[in-house]
Parts: structure tokens; sequence; C-alpha cells
């Protein structure tokens, strides 16, 4: 379970579905901040966004790796993490 202060890498989908993925140690409030347009630039516009997909990470250097790992992925790799964290009931 993800808590407030876990450090987090997380994936949205934007309403233009595109992908948007990021950090942080308050998820909640980040997504919050995403859909009132404080967020990203990039999440700016493309609104309403959905989580799906998060994962903890030990720390927020452990956040940044995991964070470029999959920036580096193609979309589809990043649609398949997400169909498994959205089938585990999350």
């Amino acid at each position: 379970m993800i808590e407030k202060g876990d450090w987090v890498v997380y994936i949205l989908r934007c309403i233009d579905d595109t992908l948007y993925t990021g950090i942080t140690n308050d998820l909640q409030h980040r997504i919050e901040a995403h859909n009132s347009g404080t967020g990203a630039k990039y999440t700016r516009g493309r609104g309403p966004v959905r989580l799906i997909f998060a994962e903890k990470a030990i720390d927020k250097a452990d956040a940044s790796r995991k964070e470029y790992q999959i920036k580096k992925l193609s979309r589809g790799e990043k649609l398949l993490m997400a169909k498994s964290f959205i089938n585990h009931g999350f």
C-alpha cells in the first residue's frame, strides 16, 4: 500500500491518450496538482489525468532511477505495466 511520504514512480494517462511518467512522495496531492493545471508543464491542458500505474520506491534516488527506466520503454511496454497494476486491484 502506498502512503503519503512514500516515494513513488507513477504513470498517468492524459485526456489526449498520451502517457506521463513522474515521481512524488505524495501521490494523491500530485495527481490533484496535475488535474488542477499546477502539476508538470506537460500535463497542463491535458487533464483530467488518470493514474494507471504506481510503484513504491526505496527513496527518491530509487524513484528517479525507476522513472528513467520507464521513460525508456515503449508506449506498449508502459501499457503492459499499467495492465498488470490495474489487474491487481489498485
